[in-house]
């Protein structure tokens, strides 16, 4: 199986050089952005991106499943599924922030196996492979030692993630226990997670998509991913997110968000 893992994250790789050249050839261009029904933007490059990664699963594993943040599901029950997020970071993309990310994870009998964190502007690429490691642009990386909430740093890509439910009260708690907050970065906090520059990823209001690729990068290199309550992150999970550099960590984190 591990074999299988290494060959199938080789392909998931190639997927995300297919995606950057295309994204790239958009980013601080001039194009159209379109809201959609749940007010979140999308561009051509979103569409092209996912398109040009959707005919290259179906030419090589025409039997996969595919869940698209841009078009929807194709064979979702399969024992094989690819998660894509062409753009994880879309008002970023748009205002030429070079922090957005391409997410590509391949779920095998609803387990995140594969996951990669693909930055194609500046050319970073987090690799996780489970029950094998991640790396950082073929690198060995693992995420930080535990440091006590209060020398922990944390990120969120936004504020609304919590307005009007507990999930605000929660997060605040959390916040006001750690030593630093900070705001934005969308996948890229996550791969400086990964890399052991953050300690605490905390969000809400997530879709499988947004996370799914993020599992086996952050828990290749050491770290853990879970729900608000402690629980492994799934297709059917609520889109709430705690990724932590390592248990510790996270059992601290757990104690201000799941009560």
């Amino acid at each position: 199986m591990k074999n299988d893992l290494v060959s199938l994250a080789e392909v998931a790789s190639a997927l995300a050089d297919v995606s950057g050249a295309i994204l790239r050839k958009y980013f601080r261009a001039s194009f159209d952005v379109e809201i959609k029904g749940d007010e979140s933007p999308v561009t051509i490059a979103d569409r092209n991106a996912e398109a040009a990664i959707i005919q290259r699963i179906e030419k090589i594993f025409p039997e996969h499943g595919i869940i698209g943040e841009e078009f929807g599901a194709i064979r979702e029950t399969a024992s094989h599924v690819w998660v894509l997020d062409p753009i994880d970071g879309t008002q970023s993309f748009i205002t030429g922030m070079p922090i957005f990310g391409t997410l590509i994870a391949l779920v095998v009998e609803g387990i995140p196996k594969i996951g990669v964190i693909d930055q194609p502007v500046i050319g970073e690429r987090w690799l996780g492979i489970c029950g094998v490691g991640s790396t950082f642009n073929g690198n060995v990386v693992a995420t930080k030692p535990f440091s006590p909430l209060s020398e922990s740093s944390m990120y969120s890509t936004h504020p609304s993630m919590f307005d009007g439910s507990s999930d605000e009260v929660k997060f605040s708690r959390l916040s006001s226990a750690v030593r630093q907050t900070r705001f934005g970065g969308d996948c890229y906090a996550y791969g400086l997670l990964a890399s052991g520059f953050v300690d605490l990823v905390v969000e809400a209001k997530m879709k499988p998509y947004d996370y799914m690729a993020l599992v086996p990068v952050i828990e290749g290199a050491g770290g853990t991913v879970c729900d608000w309550t402690g629980k492994p992150l799934g297709i059917a999970s609520d889109g709430h997110v705690l990724a932590a550099a390592n248990i510790e960590t996270r059992d601290e984190a757990l104690q201000y968000l799941s009560s």
